[in-house]
């Protein structure tokens, strides 16, 4: 810390609505989105899972992230209305493609509507079902590698989903994990949460493969204290 720097004392945190307060200023200042994903991220509240997708600063974060790793391809577990789907869309350009995985037809439903009016439904395939059946079906399949991948599905199954991303990617490739904070709850060890433990899993995965070079992030804001997992194929 700089001499110019004051301290905080450690008992001093910002309250939520200061949390909300920082993410809409860097959104409004940084972000902007645009009509097509304000829409798609209002339209979340029709979904099986109402406002569960990631916030603006966050999708905005996935789109850079895309741009930065070069990704052509992504694969995303976990559509719900579409919102982190359309900037990884944008992010892969006119040539890319984006393979997004939903288990609720009426989900799939409300994001490909959001994709037609983000003009970006020509470069995503939407494919509906239990999303361990469907990565088995693009394996056997031998679908062309993935750049990118981002879980955020069930979060039981993480591992399983993990371990369908290293099936389909190769030397070099991200892997994302989003909710993996869980409000601190990630830390207890004798949770009995079962989103708990599948995230407590697939981090115990990640250590464990020496392929992967991985770190964790805690993050504030609108989402509430939560965080995400980014690994790197070595």
């Amino acid at each position: 810390m700089s001499e110019s720097e004051p301290s905080m004392p450690a008992n001093l945190y910002p309250a939520a609505d200061e949390w909300q307060a920082v993410d809409r200023y860097f959104t409004s200042t940084l972000v902007g989105e645009d009509d097509a994903l304000i829409t798609a991220r209002a339209s979340g509240a029709e979904t099986s899972m109402p406002n569960a997708e990631v916030s603006a600063n966050q999708g905005a974060f996935l789109g850079l992230l895309a741009q930065m790793v070069g990704a052509r391809r992504v694969l995303e577990f976990g559509t719900l209305a579409g919102y982190s789907t359309i900037w990884f869309a944008r992010s892969v350009g006119e040539d890319g493609r984006v393979v997004t995985l939903e288990l609720e037809a009426d989900n799939a439903v409300i994001a490909e509507t959001n994709f037609r009016t983000a003009a970006v439904a020509d470069r995503i395939d939407t494919i509906v079902g239990p999303a361990a059946e469907s990565v088995a079906r693009l394996i056997d399949e031998g679908t062309e590698p993935f750049d990118l991948v981002f879980i955020d599905a069930d979060k039981p199954s993480n591992s399983v989903y993990l371990a369908a991303a290293l099936e389909l990617t190769r030397s070099g490739a991200v892997i994302v994990i989003d909710n993996v904070v869980r409000n601190g709850a990630v830390a207890d060890a004798d949770s009995t949460d079962l989103r708990v433990q599948g995230v407590r899993q697939v981090v115990n995965d990640l250590a464990s493969n020496p392929e992967l070079d991985a770190t964790a992030l805690q993050t504030v804001g609108e989402k509430g204290w939560d965080g995400l997992i980014i690994a790197r194929r070595r």
